[in-house]
């Protein structure tokens, strides 16, 4: 018959592989759908622990027992990640490690905490029994019982939810869950793991020791232990714990400084380019102010029989006015600038780019600030633009083109941007933004972060849809201009 005792080990047991399927899903992909995978990560888990238990020695346990288990267990994790997850990642060793520790030191730290409560609960029966509360046999020991199994009650439902929250904390903090983590990175978050690992590895080591053949704890023979141990173990859990924190903080510091980076380089560009359309604006001037000597010249060629060389100062005349065209006329300098510059630069690799921006209107009376415009449709515009030069590397006859409008109701103005793409999409439920098919995804995604921090500054919104091959982005913001300047980063 099942002892109390064994019962609940076993709960504990089958908790356990629940948190582990939860902690693993969470980071890595499944290799089979639905709940399956899950069951199958617990029920094995379960079965392989108890064979463990089963097979381990009897008593206390030596440092060659102590590490053997401490590999074993590692190995199944391993295996169980391996076989039911893909989980050829380094963020897996992370994964197996800190799931390992944390199981370890709830069990220590939890153990160690109630060895008191289990002195006091025995006092307190004893003292009922001098009272005659407990006056047959029967009934102290029926006492004793209870109060042992509500103890160990306690002991492992405390080791469970110290065990979920903690992996449930892990779960919320690494937020970016698919970031390819690089090895430095991983010795970063890896060490207070392997330390907390390393420290229960010595207790359970020296937790248990021999006085004249008798197995004695060793917070029996120093009581002051009862209180270093569990502080030892619990400031092991918070180092793995605000590590991982501190290790998200990064990710985003990192790609705030890359997209800030990215952003100066725009407004650098933008600059030069305001530069040559100014530069242009006075071609164009001066170009009317020559006109009439241009046209006495004309007359007089006109005049003679040099027909064919007034064709070729004509045609030489038509290539300098190309030159000088404008195509994109909103209203606001920085959105010319910038879509001229980004058109004359696309159609050096697609000639045949169709680049319409006839329905984008922005009257000098517009209350965003012109960088901030300048910021959504520069990212914007090289965003379609790159889709359109894979759509043509892919499909060279395929019909490449962007159009760029723009709807103002009430307050509201509403950007879009259409672009022709190949219809290759790659959606991931954890990330807000299609993820990058770039060998670098640790940048993925900025230009698009930057127009939605861009947006957010305007209480706005950021969009995109599908229709067919053509990709849709729309952009949301207030007509409102704000106090305050510069950017707004969100973690």
């Amino acid at each position: 018959m099942f002892k109390m005792a064994d019962v609940l080990y076993a709960a504990l047991t089958v908790f356990q592989g629940y948190c582990l399927q939860y902690f693993l899903g969470r980071f890595l992909e499944t290799r089979m759908r639905g709940r399956w995978n899950g069951m199958y990560v617990a029920g094995l888990y379960v079965a392989l622990r108890t064979a463990v238990v089963w097979c381990s020695p009897p008593g206390y346990e030596d440092y060659r027992a102590a590490a053997g288990t401490l590999a074993l267990s590692l190995c199944i994790l391993s295996a169980l990640s391996l076989c039911f997850y893909k989980a050829l990642r380094l963020i897996t060793v992370f994964l197996v490690v800190s799931f390992q520790v944390l199981l370890d030191i709830s069990k220590y730290t939890v153990a160690i905490l109630l060895n008191a409560v289990d002195g006091w609960v025995l006092d307190i029966i004893n003292w009922c029994a001098g009272k005659g509360m407990l006056a047959s046999e029967k009934s102290f020991g029926m006492a004793v019982k209870a109060g042992v199994a509500g103890t160990q009650l306690i002991q492992y439902a405390g080791i469970a939810l110290l065990l979920y929250f903690s992996l449930r904390k892990i779960v919320r903090d690494f937020r970016e869950k698919d970031y390819f983590i690089s090895r430095t990175e991983l010795l970063f978050i890896l060490i207070p793991s392997a330390v907390g690992m390393m420290i229960c590895m010595l207790l359970r080591i020296i937790m248990i020791t021999l006085e004249d053949g008798i197995p004695k704890m060793l917070y029996d023979r120093y009581p002051i232990l009862v209180i270093v141990i569990p502080a030892i173990l619990l400031l092991s859990l918070l180092s793995i714990l605000y590590g991982v924190k501190l290790f998200q903080d990064m990710i985003y510091w990192n790609r705030e400084k890359s997209g800030r980076i990215v952003l100066e380089n725009q407004i650098s560009s933008l600059q030069e380019h305001m530069e040559e359309m100014e530069r242009i604006y006075s071609g164009i001037r001066g170009m009317k102010h020559d006109m009439k000597n241009t046209l006495a010249v004309i007359q007089r060629l006109s005049a003679g029989e040099g027909g064919g060389e007034l064709q070729e100062y004509l045609s030489e005349l038509n290539r300098g006015l190309e030159k000088l065209e404008v195509r994109f006329r909103t209203g606001n300098t920085v959105a010319d600038t910038l879509l001229n510059m980004k058109y004359h630069e696309a159609v050096r690799d697609m000639p045949d780019l169709r680049m319409d921006a006839d329905k984008l209107l922005l009257p000098q009376g517009i209350h965003i600030h012109s960088y901030d415009i300048g910021v959504i449709l520069g990212n914007a515009a090289d965003n379609a633009i790159e889709a359109c030069r894979k759509l043509k590397a892919k499909e060279p006859g395929a019909d490449a083109f962007i159009r760029i409008s723009s709807l103002q109701k009430g307050n509201l103005l509403i950007l879009k941007v259409e672009n022709s793409f190949d219809g290759r999409l790659v959606l991931k439920a954890k990330e807000e933004f299609p993820v990058t098919d770039k060998a670098d995804r640790k940048s993925h995604g900025i230009g698009l972060a930057n127009i939605k921090s861009t947006a957010e500054k305007y209480q706005g919104a950021v969009d995109f849809k599908v229709n067919g091959r053509v990709f849709i982005l729309s952009v949301m913001m207030k007509n409102e201009r704000r106090e305050e300047d510069g950017f707004r980063w969100e973690n």
